[in-house]
């Protein structure tokens, strides 16, 4: 089970751990161990999220969700498999959080005033312009 929030936990069914050898240095230690840490969550399974939710967690994770829907969190920075899950776990909470969060709302804003003032003043120069090219009346026509 993943805790996530006091109200909000991921059942274990919804989550599978599985291991690899680590790449990078070790020596002998990290051809025989298996300590990197892949933890996936079935996100369209996952009934503990609505959907809102899980279309923000699938927006967020990238190139992290596969296309059977599920979750993919590697980790393999620690020589230790016990540290190198809690990391996986910390990380994929921390996705799950931020996809909590709804976005906020766009506030809709007016046309500034300075851009009104610019278009018609730009407009009032145009319409003066073409008034010039007009024909001149004189007195004596």
């Amino acid at each position: 089970m993943l805790f996530v929030t006091p109200r909000l936990s991921i059942p274990s069914q919804f989550l599978e751990t599985r291991t690899a050898r680590s790449s990078g240095p070790g020596g002998q230690h990290v051809n025989k161990t298996e300590t990197q840490v892949e933890l996936r969550l079935d996100v369209g399974a996952c009934d503990v999220l609505r959907e809102d939710q899980k279309q923000r967690l699938r927006a967020l994770a990238g190139n992290r969700m596969t296309k059977e829907d599920v979750l993919q969190i590697v980790c393999g920075r620690h020589r230790e498999r016990l540290q190198n899950t809690k990391e996986a776990e910390q990380r994929m909470r921390e996705l799950i959080l931020a996809a909590l969060v709804p976005p906020r709302p766009r506030k809709k804003t007016g046309v500034p005033r300075g851009v009104k003032r610019r278009r018609l003043k730009n407009k009032r120069r145009q319409g003066d312009k073409k008034a010039a090219r007009g024909k001149r009346w004189s007195e004596n026509d």
